[in-house]
């Protein structure tokens, strides 16, 4: 394809680091049967894929047992599985302004059909909750707390841990939604009081489209989203009590998870220290760059707070899709505009009624993709 300047990362990660597209490729030649659903040698090498998965991951969140994380195909179904599997008839839930609609939209669903109660709590001008909020939030029907680690509008990061505590010291279970944060930022589900992990494979994990999982404590017992074929227990009416089984009913998308098991590699490779501090570095590079130019305003923390790598800005008078359209066409940068399927976040800061335009930036990003990026911004406000 034509040179691309990449800053959509916050969508989806590009490019996948090429140990990735070998492993695709070493399994698609020899793993590529059904995991768990025979015992000849391609079907036994499809449940080690799956298996080394399981186990990367569980290193990289201080997950005690891998067989802890079901697999998924995005966030989406991880945080589906979580909140269905979870909730019950009048069950309260303590959420926030900052929530994607793969949270927002299972709770709304679950208060027209299980009457469960849900509260928002807000978020100050850069993305910020007042803990206190929270904790008066909490009453004897609390039994979930969600909150994503960092906002996919603004790039503030919540303080996780601290909410968890909370959640422990009022007998309810912090369900984390790691879209933005999987991959960049240090996650301990043990340390930071984490009953519920539900992350992307495609993001910042740098793994391939159409995967994810959920991590589920063991003291936790879900409702399976789908029933059906496991491999396992093939005799019973009802899904398999074994975990991960009991979460993974059809046939996985073995070929996507071991790019995954690569991809995580590399980024245990790398540490997520090293990543964080890399794309803060860039994302404070584009906030002085965008800043110095007539009628831009950015969103989220203020330059030098911390961020994951998240530029969102808008722009006076200017449509914030047109703009998109013209860095793409003009200037071949790939940034995201519109509302981010996060409508709360967008109301929280003023945006609900033009949208904004989002540049992120991924492992791979350079300081001159950033400078380039406000170059064209320049460019186009002249």
């Amino acid at each position: 394809m034509d040179s691309i300047i990449y800053l959509d990362h916050a969508a989806t990660s590009w490019p996948k680091p090429p140990e990735v597209l070998e492993a695709m490729k070493q399994a698609m030649e020899s793993a590529a049967a059904n995991p768990g659903r025979g015992s000849h040698r391609m079907a036994v090498n499809a449940s080690r894929v799956l298996y080394q998965t399981r186990r990367t991951l569980a290193t990289l969140f201080k997950v005690n047992n891998p067989n802890d994380i079901a697999l998924t195909g995005n966030t989406t179904e991880a945080l589906n599985l979580a909140i269905k599997g979870y909730l019950a008839e009048g069950d309260h839930v303590i959420a926030t302004m900052i929530e994607h609609n793969s949270v927002r939209r299972p709770l709304e669903y679950l208060k027209r059909t299980r009457g469960i109660q849900v509260d928002y709590i807000s978020v100050d001008a850069y993305g910020q909750i007042d803990l206190k909020e929270v904790e008066r939030s909490f009453n004897k029907r609390t039994k979930l707390v969600v909150c994503s680690h960092s906002s996919n509008l603004l790039g503030s990061i919540l303080p996780v841990k601290e909410i968890g505590e909370l959640a422990v010291r009022y007998g309810a279970v912090l369900l984390v939604d790691a879209a933005q944060s999987a991959g960049m930022l240090s996650i301990d589900v043990n340390d930071m009081n984490i009953g519920m992990l539900a992350f992307p494979g495609h993001k910042g994990l740098m793994g391939p489209q159409g995967t994810g999982g959920l991590y589920i404590s063991p003291n936790l017992d879900l409702e399976p989203l789908m029933h059906g074929g496991t491999g396992s227990q093939s005799e019973a009416i009802e899904q398999p009590t074994v975990r991960p089984d009991r979460y993974e009913a059809g046939t996985p998308n073995t070929i996507g998870y071991a790019g995954l098991q690569a991809a995580v590699e590399k980024v245990l490779e790398l540490k997520t220290d090293n990543i964080y501090s890399h794309e803060w570095e860039l994302t404070q590079r584009m906030i002085e760059g965008l800043s110095s130019i007539r009628g831009i305003k950015i969103l989220g923390p203020k330059l030098g707070q911390p961020r994951t790598g998240i530029v969102s800005f808008v722009v006076e008078e200017r449509d914030a899709s047109e703009l998109a359209f013209k860095l793409d066409r003009e200037y071949g940068i790939a940034v995201r505009a519109g509302f981010h399927c996060t409508p709360l976040a967008h109301m929280a800061v003023g945006t609900e009624n033009t949208g904004a335009v989002r540049a992120s930036v991924g492992v791979w990003t350079s300081k001159e993709d950033v400078d380039l990026m406000v170059e064209a911004m320049a460019k186009i406000q002249a």
